[in-house]
C-alpha cells in the first residue's frame, strides 16, 4: 500500500476552506493580529515621521544658533550682560550674524482703554533691524523694522502678542497704545522655530526706545549666529570675550538642543509604544491559539475521517499550522494597512511628510507570522495526536 501524500497546495487549499467555513470566528481571530501589526507600523512610521519633520525643522532653523543671557547660577546675584556686549561679540571672526533684544518695563494695549494690569502677557522689547535675519524668522503681515524706522515709534508684532491683541491683518493701518503713547504697527511675524519665547512680545527699534521711552539699553538676550565649523570654539570663547572680568556670569545656550532632547524623549516613548504593540500581538496569537483549541475539539469527527482514509499526522499538523499561518497573514496585512492609513492620516494633520520605514513593513509581517506559527503549533500538535478511533468516538 502506498503512503499517503499531500501536496503544498492541497494543504493550503484544505486549510483555507476550513477558515471559509467559519468566516466570523477567523475574522475575530484575525482582528487581534491585525490590531498588534498596526500599533508597531503605525509608532515605527510616525516615530520616522516626526523625526523627518525635526531634522527640516533643523535644516531651516540651523543649529548654529546661541542664546547669551545674563547668569542665574548660584552666586551670581543680579547678574546683567554689560552694555558692550553686543559689540565686542561681533568682533568675533566666526560670527555670521548677531541681534540682541533689550526687555522694556512698559506695556501695551490694543487701545487707551484697556485696564493697565491687563496686560496679556505680553512682554515689550527694544532691537534692532538684524534680529529676523539672526533667528532666520519671516514676516506675516506688513515688514520688520528698517534703519528709518528705528528712531520712530514704529513696533512689530510677534505671532501670539498679534492673537491676544486681536490683529489678524495689516490692510488697514493698526495702531497699539504703548506706555501712553499710540504706536504704529509695521508688522506681524510668523512664529520663531527657536524662539518661543519672541512669540509673545512686541518690538520697537532700540534707538526709538532710548529717545522716546528713556529705556536703559541693557542686553536680555544676544543671539548669536556662528560659523557650524567653530561651534564649541565660539562657544567656548563668547564669555570671556563679553565680560572678560566675570565670564562665569555670562550663560551660553544652544536652542536647537531642546529640539534634539525631545527628539530623545520621543525615542523613549516609541520604545514604549512598541512594547504595547507587541503585547498586542501576543494577545492576538493567543486569541488564535484559543479558536484553534477549540475548532480541534469541535471537528474532532473531520480530524478521524480524514485519517481513517489515510492522512497522517503529519497532514493534520501542516492543515492547522496553515490554518494559524493564513489568519496571522490575513491579520498582519490587514493591520499593516491600518498602520499605514493611521500614519499617513495623522502626518497629514500635523504637516508632516508621511515616511513607513521598511523595516515596520517587514517587520509587521514578520512578527504576525512569528506569533501565528507559535499560536498554531499546540492545536496542530493536539489534533495530529488523535487516533482516528479516539476522534470519531461521540460519546
Amino acid at each position: 500500500m502506498s503512503r499517503s501524500r499531500l501536496s503544498i497546495t492541497e494543504v493550503a487549499r484544505i486549510g483555507l476552506d476550513s477558515l471559509a467555513n467559519r468566516r466570523l470566528r477567523a475574522a475575530l481571530s484575525a482582528l487581534g493580529i491585525a490590531i498588534g501589526a498596526a500599533s508597531l507600523v503605525s509608532v515605527l512610521g510616525l516615530s520616522e515621521s516626526s523625526r523627518s519633520d525635526l531634522r527640516d525643522q533643523l535644516a531651516a532653523l540651523g543649529t548654529n544658533l546661541l542664546n547669551i543671557n545674563a547668569g542665574t547660577g548660584f552666586g551670581v546675584g543680579d547678574a546683567s550682560l554689560p552694555g558692550t556686549a553686543t559689540t565686542t561679540v561681533d568682533r568675533l571672526p566666526t560670527v555670521e550674524a548677531s541681534s540682541a533684544v533689550y526687555a522694556m518695563d512698559v506695556g501695551v494695549y490694543r487701545n487707551d482703554l484697556v485696564p493697565t494690569n491687563l496686560t496679556g502677557g505680553i512682554r515689550v522689547y527694544a532691537t534692532d533691524t538684524q534680529l529676523l535675519e539672526t533667528l532666520n524668522g519671516s514676516i506675516a503681515h506688513g515688514s520688520f523694522l528698517t534703519a528709518a524706522s528705528l528712531e520712530y515709534p514704529v513696533a512689530v508684532i510677534g505671532a501670539v502678542a498679534a492673537e491676544r491683541l486681536g490683529i489678524r491683518d495689516l490692510d488697514t493701518p493698526v495702531r497699539v497704545w504703548l506706555d501712553n503713547r499710540w504706536v504704529h504697527v509695521a508688522g506681524v511675524l510668523d512664529p520663531f522655530g527657536l524662539a518661543a519665547d519672541l512669540d509673545r512680545a512686541v518690538f520697537i527699534g532700540h534707538l526709538g526706545a532710548e529717545s522716546k521711552y528713556d529705556a536703559a539699553l541693557e542686553p536680555s538676550t544676544i543671539y548669536v549666529r556662528v560659523d557650524p565649523r567653530f561651534l564649541d570654539e565660539t562657544r567656548a570663547l563668547l564669555p570671556p570675550t563679553i565680560d572678560p572680568e566675570n565670564p562665569e556670569e555670562v550663560e551660553i545656550s544652544r536652542p536647537s538642543d531642546l529640539l534634539e532632547a525631545q527628539a530623545l524623549a520621543e525615542n523613549a516613548f516609541t520604545v514604549l509604544f512598541l512594547g504595547l504593540g507587541a503585547v498586542a500581538l501576543l494577545v492576538g496569537g493567543i486569541g488564535i491559539a484559543n479558536v484553534m483549541v477549540m475548532g480541534v475539539m469541535e471537528r474532532r469527527l473531520e480530524i478521524g475521517l480524514r485519517r481513517a482514509i489515510g492522512a497522517t499526522r503529519a497532514h493534520i499538523r501542516q492543515q492547522f499550522l496553515t490554518e494559524a499561518l493564513a489568519l496571522a497573514t490575513a491579520g498582519g496585512i490587514g493591520g499593516i494597512l491600518l498602520g499605514v492609513g493611521i500614519t499617513h492620516f495623522y502626518s497629514v494633520s500635523q504637516g508632516w511628510r508621511t515616511i513607513i520605514p521598511p523595516v515596520a513593513v517587514v517587520g509587521g509581517i514578520a512578527a504576525a507570522l512569528f506569533i501565528g506559527a507559535l499560536a498554531g503549533v499546540y492545536p496542530a500538535i493536539r489534533a495530529a495526536r488523535m487516533s482516528p478511533t479516539e476522534a470519531m468516538r461521540t460519546d
